[in-house]
Order: structure tokens, then C-alpha cells, then sequence
């Protein structure tokens, strides 16, 4: 059986298309968080730590919804025919994605499967707001 390999990412740190449009990274399914779950950096205490910081990861399986949508990413990893690549992404990709993605890796291990992980955003500075990509020019 392959091993499934699972991404966290930020959508404001993507390059974009030439829609304008963030271009999330290649995979079998991409979960956009960020409508979805809501932003935990309103936590104050978490707002420095990252998605790797177990703290983080509680706040975040705590939110409404979090559990039933690992829970239904764990069962679409575990499907016989299953994905060889998922991403999740949030705004920024330090606390919601790469909570989800830690927390998946580890539903999936405890299945048996080899994970691999890889968080691409998770180390950038935290996003405050949605930067402002119109610099006067026209497409």
C-alpha cells in the first residue's frame, strides 16, 4: 500500500494563476479551511505558537466542525483505492492546516499507513490581514 502524503499550506502565501486566483499545491483532494473552521489566532495565548505546538492543535480539534472533518479525511485516506496526496489550507497556514495536517498524519499513522508530511507555510510570520496584490497595474 503507498503512503499518503499530506500538505498544509496558506492560500495568502500561494502564487497565483493567471486568473488572479491562489494555485493551491497538486493533490487527490484540497480542504479550504477558511470558511469552514474559524481562525484560532483569536486565541491570544496560541497567537505566536504554530499548528506543531500541541496547545494549537487543541484549540483548533475544539472548534465546531473540526473533529467531523478529520474524521471524514481520515476515512477518504483510508478508502482502498485511496489518495496519494491531500492538501489542507487556511489563511495563513500556521494554525489551522498544519493542525489538521498533524492531527490527520496522526489518525492515519494509528491506522497503519505511512505518512508523509510536509508544511509549507507553517514557519512564515503570521498574516495579520489578506495582502493588497493591486499595485496600480492592469491586467
Amino acid at each position: 500500500m503507498h503512503s499518503i502524503r499530506l500538505i498544509s499550506f496558506g492560500y495568502l502565501h500561494l502564487p497565483t494563476g493567471p486568473d488572479g486566483q491562489p494555485v493551491p499545491p497538486a493533490a487527490d483532494r484540497i480542504e479550504d479551511v477558511r470558511d469552514r473552521l474559524r481562525d484560532p489566532a483569536a486565541a491570544r495565548d496560541i497567537l505566536d505558537l504554530d499548528g506543531l505546538n500541541p496547545r494549537v492543535q487543541d484549540v483548533v480539534l475544539a472548534t465546531p466542525g473540526a473533529r467531523e472533518l478529520l474524521a471524514n479525511l481520515a476515512e477518504y485516506a483510508s478508502l482502498p483505492a485511496g489518495p496519494r496526496r491531500i492538501a489542507i489550507g487556511c489563511a495563513g497556514g500556521r494554525h489551522r492546516a498544519s493542525s489538521l495536517t498533524e492531527l490527520l498524519a496522526r489518525e492515519i499513522r494509528a491506522r497503519g499507513r505511512q505518512v508523509d508530511v510536509e508544511h509549507l507555510h507553517v514557519h512564515l510570520p503570521r498574516v495579520l490581514k489578506a495582502a493588497n496584490t493591486d499595485n496600480g497595474a492592469s491586467a
